[in-house]
């Protein structure tokens, strides 16, 4: 549940500090660890209901577009979502999107006869340095599994697609964190969940501290080059259009670049984000329907808020994550223990 470093003094955090505590958000995972095998899946879900027929507004920003995701297309052109949102590793994102639509077909048996086809979104990091990602092991089980296992409070770090992911060269995964705010009297909050797998040792920043020498001296590592990704996921509840939701999620990178990430040639860096509080019906029992929005100037909080909460939740992440071997023997160190040797507390 969240770390115990200090982000930002501006925002209380949810109870949990988890991207679940956006009311009707629930993640899951599905976690393979054996031997060589070291990947799986994770499955956030919006809202409780039926995704095909009530959507929710949201929006993608690709800051850097070295990835494989699966319909983000769609949700840029139409500002929707209609189905939950996989992570896995990069070989593994065509039997999960495979999965996500037979999963949605099943709920909805109109989906390509009556009603249009089903757009699955399916977002990835490349967890090969620690996992045989050749061999293609996630299966649809799995995908199903992860759906299956969504609820409120989960586990981060080395769990579901998190669970071979490397961060800043060392262990990295799955993290999470939230930011309440409060509109008009009544409270609203932002969610963060990120995929990480990005950074190189030497650049980190935690909590605004330049530790990055420090650790990698700690490690024994040598210098390489940022060849990661990272995947963030923010949620709300706070009324807005996919618009709004767009300009919050280009905000992610501020977060990104706050633990010391700077965005590197290889790194696959995408934001998905989405809005609770307007729903969207697939069938249309009238010709025009009201939304709800932010006024433009109360975006700027939640700037903060997103920004705050995806720098928590890169360091949620790592410190969640043991240390890991892998395929071929590849070792990622543990940020916690690194943190004790450099006499670093939080």
């Amino acid at each position: 549940m969240g770390c115990s470093y200090q982000f930002d003094h501006c925002f209380q955090k949810g109870k949990r500090n988890l991207i679940t505590d956006v009311p009707g958000v629930r993640v899951g995972h599905k976690t393979l660890a054996h031997g060589e095998v070291q990947t799986g899946v994770t499955a956030i879900l919006p809202h409780g209901g039926n995704m095909f027929r009530e959507k929710v507004m949201a929006a993608v920003h690709v800051i850097n577009g070295f990835g494989k995701s699966v319909g983000t297309v769609q949700v840029e052109e139409l500002g929707t979502l209609e189905t939950p949102i996989l992570l896995t590793n990069t070989h593994s994102v065509g039997t999960v999107a495979a999965a996500l639509t037979r999963y949605m077909q099943q709920q909805n048996p109109q989906i390509g006869r009556e009603a249009s086809t089903v757009n699955p979104v399916v977002m990835e990091c490349n967890d090969g340095f620690l996992n045989d990602i050749r061999g293609m092991h996630v299966t649809e089980q799995d995908a199903q599994d992860a759906i299956e296992d969504a609820r409120e409070q989960f586990e981060e770090g080395a769990v579901g697609a998190g669970r071979g992911m490397s961060c800043y060269h060392i262990k990295g995964g799955i993290g999470s964190s939230s930011r309440i705010l409060t509109l008009d009297g009544h409270d609203y909050t932002i969610g963060a969940l990120v995929l990480s797998n990005f950074g190189r040792l030497e650049d980190m920043i935690l909590a605004g501290k330049p530790i990055g020498r420090k650790l990698a001296e700690a490690a024994a590592q040598e210098e390489e080059r940022d060849k990661g990704s990272i995947i963030v996921v923010l949620a709300t509840d706070v009324p807005m259009i996919d618009r709004q939701v767009k300009r919050m999620c280009k905000r992610a990178v501020v977060g990104i670049t706050r633990t010391g990430g700077y965005t590197g040639h290889g790194s696959g860096e995408i934001a998905i984000g989405f809005t609770t509080a307007n729903r969207i019906p697939h069938f249309n029992t009238a010709q025009t329907f009201d939304v709800r929005m932010l006024a433009e100037d109360e975006m700027e909080n939640v700037f903060r808020a997103a920004a705050s909460a995806v720098e928590e939740a890169i360091i949620s992440s790592m410190l969640h994550a043991p240390a890991l071997i892998g395929r071929d023997g590849h070792y990622r160190a543990s940020l916690s223990e690194l943190l004790k040797k450099i006499g670093e507390k939080g």
